[in-house]
């Protein structure tokens, strides 16, 4: 008779299905956020896998030098991770996490985080938008729809480019909705590329933050025939199931980890003898997207003929490595107003966090009667959050135009492939 599994308790007492049985035992942590066991297998006479092994309180550990070895601590070098004690040693020199004794020339630590100027008028943390007095953020928002209508209302234009390398891809029905949408944006960007003509011998085209290297991978197929053309994907992390691996003319791709804040183009070897650079990137998380443009800028070279950078994730920006500085302080908006803005960007994409009768709620109400903007109407909350997002990509194109690009935001995809549509394209202004 198999012995009874005990169920992880949890703190609202929900239930919670017993762990499924497999050939190989497996961890028997739930996993709360995906409502399922952990699937990692266990080694012998263990009923957790590593990550998820119990921490062992002081009692058992004191004096038992056996339990503390095995215990599992969290690693020195990255506490994201951990690992038994009694191998921290070895750990120590494989860990991903671990410095590196000789820098390769394209890393210098640090060189595209820009500047703080405003480090010293600011100490305090940014608010969370339900502190701030509604008279305050209204002065925000005023601020933001006028800045919008100024600069950007009317102006993101609307692309509608396919790439013949996708066009078999595209017509398989088998693919879901989420494979599709991949393949659809990767099309788009591509379809932009071959239409400014930058699909030439001799260039090479820089993914940043090539993640799994799904857009590289299609890039590498529309390269066919070019003479002398390469694709490098940057990325700071080692996935597994790369794409860019299944690139059969391994001549053509080169994978750089690096991190975007340290990268130095001028360093790398590979783009040397390259007559033309273009840098593209699909989903440039936050501060990701400044300090890419800042990597591009940084060596002054004019090597680089082309950015086509699909934006996201505007929560994420940060004040040190943002480019639009100068377009913000130039319009009145604080570092301060900067983090609030970027707080409700969020709201273009990422709901209220309010129930379905909640919503429903908040919109009668504001019809009927004032209420505050924490409980402004949903949709409203959505044009608010859509327009930060424009001012803050505005002001990247303001600082590209400065440094002799001609740049336009362009809308890629329909919004009903994915809700972050917008993209920046700036081409050196030789090419116009």
């Amino acid at each position: 008779m198999e012995p009874e599994i005990k169920k992880p308790k949890t703190s609202n007492d929900e239930a919670i299905p017993p762990p499924p049985s497999f050939t190989e035992p497996t961890c028997k942590h739930f996993v709360k956020r995906k409502k399922r066991f952990c699937k990692m297998t266990v080694a012998k006479g263990k009923e957790y896998c590593g990550e998820h092994e119990p921490q062992l309180d002081e009692a058992t550990v004191d004096g038992n030098e056996e339990v503390s070895n095995s215990a599992r601590i969290p690693c020195p070098l990255d506490n994201k991770h951990s690992v038994y004690k009694k191998n921290l040693r070895k750990h120590l020199k494989i860990c991903n996490a671990r410095p590196m004794e000789n820098f390769p020339p394209y890393i210098v630590h640090g060189v595209n985080c820009g500047d703080d100027p405003e480090s010293e008028l600011l100490s305090e943390e940014c608010p969370k938008l339900s502190d701030v007095p509604p008279k305050e953020l209204k002065a925000i928002i005023d601020k933001v729809k006028e800045l919008y209508t100024k600069f950007v209302d009317g102006q993101i234009v609307q692309m509608d480019h396919k790439h013949e390398v996708l066009k078999e891809e595209l017509a398989n029905e088998e693919y879901g909705f989420e494979t599709r949408k991949h393949l659809i944006q990767a099309s788009a960007l591509l379809g932009c590329l071959n239409e400014c003509g930058l699909f030439k011998n001799s260039t090479s085209f820089i993914e940043f933050g090539a993640g799994k290297g799904h857009l590289s991978f299609w890039l590498a197929q529309a390269l066919s025939g070019n003479e002398s053309s390469k694709v490098i994907l940057i990325d700071r992390m080692s996935h597994r199931h790369k794409k860019d691996n299944k690139i059969e003319d391994r001549n053509i791709v080169h994978r750089i980890r690096a991190d975007i804040a340290d990268f130095k183009m001028s360093g790398l070897d590979l783009i040397q003898d390259s007559k033309s650079i273009v840098a593209v990137s699909k989903h440039l998380c936050g501060a990701a997207t400044d300090l890419t443009i800042r990597c591009i800028l940084q060596d002054d070279t004019e090597k680089t003929d082309a950015i086509l950078i699909a934006l996201c994730c505007h929560h994420r920006c940060e004040w040190k490595p943002f480019v639009g500085k100068e377009f913000f302080l130039e319009n009145g908006l604080t570092r301060k107003e900067f983090a609030l803005i970027t707080k409700m960007a969020s709201w273009a994409i990422c709901g209220t966090g309010f129930s379905r009768e909640k919503r429903k709620q908040i919109d009668e109400e504001s019809v009927n009667e004032d209420v505050s903007l924490n409980d402004v109407a949903v949709k409203e909350r959505e044009e608010i959050g859509l327009q930060c997002k424009r001012v803050l990509d505005y002001s990247r194109v303001e600082y590209l135009r400065k440094n002799g690009y001609t740049t336009s935001l362009r809308s890629y995809v329909d919004k009903d492939v994915t809700l972050e549509n917008i993209c920046i394209l700036a081409l050196r202004s030789k090419m116009q």
